[in-house]
């Protein structure tokens, strides 16, 4: 069974004194993702809804926008030096006339860090919506957006324990939490949110905001616009990368998103204020 934390004991030190006491990590394993049976990508990530995280990271790349398009996944079974299933090669079969990514023929290291590593170069990141972000006519008030770190933070729960994992929520226009998932890796916490949403067939993600717990990087800003979310906020700073991302797809972009305060970097038409 997939654990999100691992305890293990440790030395405290406290000022002069120092005693022996167990702590909860933030578990950390590779899953290596196969196409067909073809290796296309390995990513470091927090066991558990790893289906989600598969179907997420193909929504990422452009290669489905529809549960139809992913015939199945499953475990590769003998993995392990023993021959016993670690449960970390997850193995997809795509319908027919559904294309493999481009980087299906060599293999790419993603890091918990990194959600576009091993891309050839910035014109294959910059990857164009299927969705229509721009003319999304969702709009929300200043005070559901300060009272969405507080929810999705009620969600993490196994950040309570080990303080070393990632967030991402998918809210309602008014605030209502509808899936909330946790990660070491920003892009992978994302992944799964759009992946489960993908599997139950609720893409593109019109009228809905993501929330993220750390910044707003390049990616998850090109992977909130792949799956049709018109508005990403994030409780740390947006890059500049993200920013003009945001501008050019029509989707709103909010940072800093703290206590009362929040920036409205992008679109702020979708704000009601």
């Amino acid at each position: 069974m997939a654990r999100s934390t691992i305890r293990r004991k440790v030395l405290r030190l406290d000022g002069d004194r120092s005693t022996g006491r167990p702590d909860s990590l933030a578990a950390e394993e590779p899953l290596e993702i196969r196409i067909g049976g073809t290796p296309l990508t390995v990513t470091m990530r927090t066991p558990g809804h790893d289906f989600d995280l598969m179907a997420g990271f193909l929504v990422g790349e452009g290669v489905i926008t529809r549960p139809d398009q992913l015939r199945s996944m499953r475990y590769c079974a003998g993995a392990g030096p023993d021959g016993a299933n670690t449960y970390n090669v997850l193995d997809a079969v795509l319908a027919p006339g559904t294309s493999a990514p481009l980087t299906a023929n060599r293999s790419m290291l993603t890091t918990s860090g990194c959600g576009i590593c091993g891309k050839d170069s910035i014109e294959a990141v910059r990857l164009k919506s299927p969705f229509p972000v721009g003319e999304d006519p969702v709009r929300l008030t200043p005070e559901v957006l300060y009272g969405l770190p507080d929810a999705l933070r009620a969600a993490q729960r196994a950040f309570d324990s080990t303080g070393g994992l990632h967030a991402a929520g998918l809210f309602t226009a008014d605030g209502r939490l509808l899936c909330a998932r946790e990660d070491v890796g920003r892009h992978n916490a994302v992944d799964k949110v759009v992946g489960q949403s993908l599997r139950e067939g609720l893409l593109p993600l019109s009228g809905r905001v993501l929330m993220v717990s750390g910044r707003a990087s390049f990616e998850l800003t090109q992977k909130a616009a792949m799956a049709g979310v018109p508005v990403l906020a994030a409780v740390s700073a947006p890059s500049s990368l993200a920013v003009e991302l945001a501008e050019e797809v029509g989707l709103t972009l909010v940072g800093f998103l703290r206590g009362r305060t929040a920036n409205v970097y992008t679109h702020p038409h979708r704000i009601a204020v």
